[in-house]
Order: structure tokens, then sequence, then C-alpha cells
């Protein structure tokens, strides 16, 4: 299948994690993927009612994308999947992203686009495990940054709370429970389950939440344009035209 892929045009992208979080056994430690352009077989899966249907367009097209040999994809950290999600935008249909603002069209330009900037050396190298010391209760937590596989777990159980008839879709706790790794030294799950639902003060939770968004690799996605003679700022959005730009009212 990789030689398949090394057919046509390929362009290597460099992840905002550097590589730094995996083993480094794992192929993504090297910091950068290898993905191809694309062409009619991935508009094939863009344009699949039935992936569409279930969700997974996005990813069934990423997958078939990347041809750097014996990457799991499953493994990629969130932050690194939507870096190639944006080069595959570019490389697929161009750097300009069309979105409304406040009912006037935005002109993006994907390119201007850059990583965070988070100082990884502070961290263990090949290592997804951070600590960090609850402000108010003075807990110990460890937690991990969640990866593409993660990510699918939550969505299923989210669509099994769902489906149970659950009045409350519980994300937040539910994404807290996959990235929280152990309390107070204890890495049972039925010990974090507890915590989360029970002993996880809201104080706590936020400024957690913000700690792990600080040092998180990611795209930043803010952007500044001119309007009316002045500059001003969004957070890009990644809407439905992002892979299907020709989706235009």
């Amino acid at each position: 299948m990789a030689e398949e892929k090394r057919q046509f045009p390929t362009e290597v992208i460099d992840l905002p994690s550097k590589g730094h979080l995996y083993p480094k056994e794992n192929p993504l430690s090297s910091g950068q993927v290898e993905i191809k352009y694309m062409t009619a077989r991935e508009e094939d899966i863009l344009t699949s009612v039935n992936l569409i249907q279930k969700g997974m367009a996005i990813d069934k097209l990423l997958e078939s994308l990347i041809v750097s040999e014996d990457v799991n994809i499953k493994d990629i950290l969130i932050g690194d999947k939507n870096a190639i999600m944006i080069a595959a935008r570019v490389l697929g249909y161009g750097k300009e992203y069309i979105v409304e603002i406040d009912g006037k069209e935005v002109i993006v330009d994907l390119t201007y686009l850059k990583d965070k900037e988070v100082d990884l050396s502070k961290y263990d190298k090949g290592k997804n495990e951070f600590s960090f010391t609850l402000p108010n209760s003075k807990r110990d937590i460890t937690f991990k940054l969640l990866t593409w596989g993660d990510d699918e777990i939550i969505d299923r159980e989210l669509e099994a709370l769902e489906k149970v008839g659950s009045e409350i879709k519980s994300e937040m706790t539910t994404r807290l429970k996959r990235r929280i790794t152990s309390v107070d030294g204890d890495n049972t799950q039925s010990t974090i389950n507890n915590f989360v639902d029970n002993e996880f003060l809201s104080v706590d939770s936020l400024a957690f939440r913000q700690y792990a968004e600080d040092i998180t690799p990611d795209v930043d996605m803010t952007y500044y344009y001119t309007a009316d003679g002045e500059e001003k700022e969004i957070v890009v959005p990644m809407t439905t035209q992002f892979f299907w730009p020709t989706a235009r009212k």
C-alpha cells in the first residue's frame, strides 16, 4: 500500500509536538509525517454519504493520505492531527479558506497559521505524561495528552450514553476520565472515575484544563485580518467548508 501511495507527490509535515512526546521506537518521534496530495480517490472518501453519516470521513481521509511507514494513526496526538488536517487541506484545495464572520466572508490564508509556542524541553522526552498539583485541594494528578485513538474511544462512549437516554451528555467528565492517569499516585480507573464524578472541584478542574491547554502542542488557530479599516482577530473555525470548499451558499 505504501508503494502505491508513493506514486503520487508527497510532502513532509512538521508536527507541533516535534515528536517529543512519542516513544523513541514510534516513527512519529521523528517529529514529521509524510502525506500525499489528495486525488479523486480521496474525494470519493469525502463524498461518501455512509462515512459522512458515521462521522468517519475525515479520519478515513487522513488515514489514506499518510504515507509514512509503520505509523499507527491512533497514536497521533490531537494537536499533531490538526496540523496534518490543515496541511492536507492546503495540498488538496489550496491555502484560501473562506469563513463567515458577523455575516461577512473572510478569506483565511491557512499558511499563516503557526504552531503554538510550547517549551517541550521541560518535559521528559518520549513520555506522554505530566503532573499537576490542584491549586485548591492540593491533590496530585498525572495526565496525558489525548491521541486520535483516545478521541475515538471518547466518541463511542458519548454515543453509548446518548443511546441509553442520558439527560447529560457528560463530554467534559468523559474526557477528563480518559486524560487523567492517576490521582494521588493511584492509577486505577475506578479511583479516577470517582474522583472526576464526585471530588473534582470546579475551580481545580478549570485550573487543570487551562494548564493542560497551555502545554499542549497544537496549531495556533488565531488569525488576524483587516475589515472596515481595522485589524481584527478570530479563532479560525473548521466548518463544513474546510474539506468541502464548494459547499457554499
